[in-house]
């Protein structure tokens, strides 16, 4: 009996093989670039038949936008043969969307989402593909545009649950500073935090028409109230950063790379406490806007020409502001200042990118929808969908700076192809900036985050974070932009939100102490 059964497998066995072998040479099987003798790709793919993927990303369909498809779905005609619908969703409508996307199982191939989004939910909910092997199959230029240290910092659970999109290892931050005031006012070029307050207080005296300093007054621009912003700046020498928690919050936070989670409740920060009572004396001095929790948007009182200085998470100065201040004022120019710690290796890095574009697990041509990212990593096709139509939506300046000609197409490579091998500089950025961009692309410049690659589970403390958001979204930002007396509002604030702070602590802790472990 056991000879037959052996015969009956190894019959079972050919015929698997044949019908593989059949399969291997079916022109439906997405296959991967061909190669050569060496086994190196040489790039040269046959025609498949054709696939329509749809992509959904955040923003506003630019003008010219399906002309650009039309160019990028000819030059794909003769390889993977694809057509994009894509569709835009509007930043406002962007989580509800994506989520009932998600949830409802339609038919979508790739997705935007990012880790201030829901990536982290929808990936606990299996709604994505871990893609480590399909981009080995079919992503050779996503791999290497990427330095390993973004793809080990960017895993969920040790897999590749999303492509990081982004360029940059460390995130600018800059004030923006109207320079034509500086100079007027006979101050110098700005190097310092106190060189800041002194332009502020000459603004106040002798500018009356300008508010001296705007921060952001809104909860979910939190990281931008006066003095959480000075966390990133040279002084900070205990690197004290947000928890994986609460990530624009300083109520859990790092220091010192050393893998601890400390609470602000537990015992203040002499050197946060230092920054909240600043901005309490800049509050009132009338350096800070007193209406600063009511302004729903502080770049638009820039673009107006009623503010001095305000802070912005991006290097270099947004050419959207900066030619709406100036068709007020021509005479009028913010100028970007960091002071942010240059020096080699003084700043932590974690690598987290804050742009994902994912393959849903639903999707029915997830090998098509990485080899179409693929072919979008390449140089020429990059520039296509990144900026447009060469000569007629942007110039290319020399190899790695372009320019934009017209308002036919918008720049919004980070939604899906964004990486720091085939991006561009823009050219019309000053040389400051372009330096600092490509010292936060190099990984060299900073050290390593203990944390880096950790991604905190909410599960088991989901409500307790709902719950001290609430709370905090009362006093978090009046405390730090210095609207309410310090002592006061703070033991108010310990009293409603330590409890859930401990709790959300003592989960954290018990996840970081396992991935460290398990390093």
């Amino acid at each position: 009996m056991r000879a037959k059964k052996g015969i009956v497998v190894a019959l079972t066995l050919l015929l698997l093989v044949s019908m593989l072998a059949a399969c291997s040479s079916n022109k439906n099987v997405e296959p991967s670039a061909a190669t050569n003798a060496d086994g190196a790709s040489t790039g040269e793919q046959a025609k498949l038949d054709p696939v329509t993927l749809k992509i959904m990303v955040p923003g506003d369909r630019p003008k010219d936008f399906d002309a650009v498809l039309a160019e990028a779905e000819k030059r794909m005609a003769d390889t993977i043969n694809v057509k994009l619908d894509v569709v835009f969703v509007p930043w406002a409508d962007l989580a509800q969307k994506t989520q009932v996307t998600l949830s409802s199982g339609e038919a979508i191939d790739l997705i935007f989402d990012a880790p201030w989004l829901h990536l982290t939910q929808q990936i606990a909910a299996g709604s994505y593909e871990p893609l480590d092997d399909l981009l080995q199959q079919y992503g050779p230029n996503i791999l290497k545009n990427r330095p390993q240290e973004m793809w080990d910092a960017n895993k969920f659970d040790g897999k590749i649950m999303g492509i990081p999109n982004g360029i940059t290892f460390v995130q600018g931050r800059v004030y923006y500073v109207r320079k034509d005031l500086r100079e007027q006012l006979g101050i110098a070029p700005i190097k310092t935090y106190d060189d800041l307050i002194k332009f502020a207080y000459a603004v106040k005296e002798k500018v009356p028409n300008v508010t001296p300093m705007v921060p952001a007054g809104q909860d979910v621009k939190k990281g931008l109230s006066e003095g959480a912003f000075r966390h990133y700046w040279a002084d900070n020498t205990e690197n004290i950063t947000p928890s994986p928690a609460l990530s624009e919050s300083l109520i859990l936070y790092t220091k010192n790379n050393d893998g601890k989670i400390y609470n602000l409740f537990d015992q203040m920060e002499p050197m946060v406490w230092s920054w909240i009572e600043n901005a309490r004396k800049l509050y009132q001095d009338k350096i800070i806007s007193q209406d600063v929790l009511a302004i729903k948007d502080e770049s638009e009182l820039a673009k107006q020409g009623k503010v001095a200085i305000l802070p912005n998470n991006e290097f270099g100065v947004k050419s959207d502001i900066q030619q709406a201040l100036k068709s007020v004022n021509p005479d009028a120019e913010f100028e970007a200042v960091t002071l942010m710690n240059q020096e080699k290796g003084a700043i932590l890095t974690n690598a987290l990118q804050y742009n994902f574009i994912s393959v849903p697990s639903v999707s029915k041509h997830k090998e098509r929808a990485i080899q179409f990212l693929d072919w979008a990593n390449q140089k020429d096709n990059y520039d296509l969908l990144a900026y447009g139509i060469k000569d007629q939506n942007w110039e290319a300046i020399g190899d790695d700076q372009y320019k934009f000609i017209g308002s036919g197409y918008t720049w919004f490579p980070y939604v899906w192809i964004w990486n720091p091998t085939t991006d561009r500089q823009d050219a019309a950025q000053d040389d400051l900036t372009k330096q600092l961009n490509q010292w936060g692309a190099d990984v060299t410049n900073f050290t390593m985050d203990k944390l880096a690659g950790f991604t905190f589970d909410n599960t088991a403390v989901v409500n307790e974070i709902s719950q001290y958001v609430s709370i905090e979204s009362k006093y978090y930002t009046a405390l730090f932009n210095g609207v309410v007396a310090p002592d006061e509002h703070w033991a108010k604030f310990k009293a409603e939100a330590a409890p859930l702070a401990k709790k959300i602590q003592t989960e954290l802790q018990k996840q970081i102490d396992a991935f460290l472990a398990a390093k």
